[in-house]
C-alpha cells in the first residue's frame, strides 16, 4: 500500500493538475479538430481519472508538437523562449537537467519535492540508467540531493547556505557588470541590454514567477555575452541561485520583490552608460538588498536544508 501523502505534496500535486488542464484547454480551443481532443475531453471532465505520472504526461513540448507560435501561447512565455539562451541539449545528462532546470523556475518542481524516477523516464524517454547518472552531476552541482534508500529530492537551502551562495554569487557578477560596461558600444549591445531589464522588470511587476526566472537568467546570460568573458557562464552559479529564489519567491512581500527587479535596471542603466563603476556599485546594491530581503524572511521560507 503506498504511504500517505503529505499536506505539501498534495497541494503540489493539485497546483500541477491545474496547471495541465489550463495547458490542454488552450490547445483544445485552438486545435478543435485534433485526434488528441477526445483524451483532452476526458482529463478535463475529470483530471483525477488521469492520475499525476498522466498529468505531467500531457506536457506542452512532450506530446503536442505544435509550431512554435502556438507553443508561445499556450504557456504564455512568449519572450523568454525567444530570449532565453540555452545550451545545447545533446545528452541526456544534458535533458535531464534542462529539464529539471526549467521546471525549478517554472515552479513545476519546487525546493523539497521527491523527484519519481518512473515519471521523469517515460516523460523524457531515457533509461533509469541514465537519470540516474544525470542526477548525480546535478547532486553534485546543488540542485538535487540523493538519499540512498529514499531517491532524489529538489534541494533546499536553509538561510546561510543562501549568504554563502549570495556571497560567491556577487564578485563573479559585479565583474561581469563591470566587463559589460567597458565593452557596451554598438546600438545592438545597448538595445539588448536595455530590452533584457524591461524583460525582467514587466514579469516582476505582473507577478509571473515562471517568466521572471527565465528573463533574470536572459539578463545575466546578455550581460555575460557583451562583457565576452565566457568562462563566467560556466562559473556562475545561476542555476543554484535559480533555485533559491524558487523556494522564497511566495514569501515575499511586494516590496521586496520591487526592491529586486529594480536592482536589475540600475545595473542596466550604468552598463548603457559604460560606466564600469556605476555598473559595480549597481551589482553591490542589489545584493545587499537580497541579503536584506533574505534577513527579513520569516523561517518557515528556510525549511530543513536537503543539501
Amino acid at each position: 500500500m503506498a504511504p500517505p501523502h503529505t499536506k505539501r505534496q498534495l497541494d503540489w500535486k493539485l497546483s500541477q493538475a491545474r496547471r495541465s488542464v489550463n495547458i490542454v484547454r488552450r490547445f483544445r480551443e485552438m486545435n478543435p479538430s485534433n485526434p488528441l481532443i477526445g483524451q483532452i475531453r476526458t482529463l478535463l471532465d475529470d483530471p483525477r481519472a488521469f492520475g499525476y505520472g498522466r498529468l505531467i504526461q500531457f506536457n506542452v513540448s512532450d506530446h503536442l508538437h505544435q509550431p512554435k507560435e502556438n507553443l508561445s501561447k499556450m504557456t504564455n512565455s512568449e519572450s523568454s523562449n525567444a530570449k532565453s539562451i540555452a545550451t545545447p541539449v545533446t545528452s541526456a545528462t544534458d535533458k535531464v537537467t534542462e529539464a529539471i532546470s526549467q521546471g525549478i523556475r517554472s515552479g513545476v518542481f519546487v525546493p523539497g519535492q521527491h523527484l519519481l524516477e518512473p515519471d521523469l523516464t517515460q516523460r523524457l524517454g531515457i533509461s533509469r540508467g541514465s537519470l540516474r547518472e544525470a542526477l548525480k552531476h546535478m547532486a553534485a552541482a546543488g540542485i538535487v540531493t540523493l538519499n540512498r534508500y529514499r531517491g532524489a529530492y529538489i534541494a533546499s537551502l536553509d538561510r546561510k547556505s543562501i549568504f554563502d551562495l549570495l556571497d560567491t554569487l556577487e564578485p563573479l557578477a559585479r565583474l561581469a557588470a563591470r566587463l559589460a560596461a567597458i565593452h557596451c558600444t554598438s546600438a545592438k549591445d545597448r538595445d539588448n541590454m536595455h530590452e533584457a531589464a524591461d524583460l525582467i522588470e514587466n514579469a516582476g511587476k505582473t507577478g509571473n514567477r515562471a517568466q521572471y526566472l527565465d528573463h533574470r537568467r536572459h539578463f545575466y546570460n546578455t550581460m555575460i555575452t557583451i562583457g565576452g568573458n565566457q568562462e563566467l557562464a560556466r562559473v556562475m552559479p545561476l542555476s543554484r541561485t535559480d533555485l533559491f529564489r524558487a523556494q522564497v519567491e511566495t514569501a515575499q512581500s511586494e516590496t521586496q520583490r520591487r526592491r529586486h527587479f529594480s536592482g536589475y535596471r540600475m545595473i542596466a542603466d550604468a552598463i548603457i552608460a559604460n560606466n564600469p563603476d556605476a555598473a559595480e556599485k549597481a551589482v553591490k546594491k542589489h545584493f545587499d538588498g537580497t541579503r536584506k530581503t533574505m534577513q527579513e524572511l520569516p523561517e518557515s521560507a528556510f525549511p530543513a536544508a536537503t543539501s
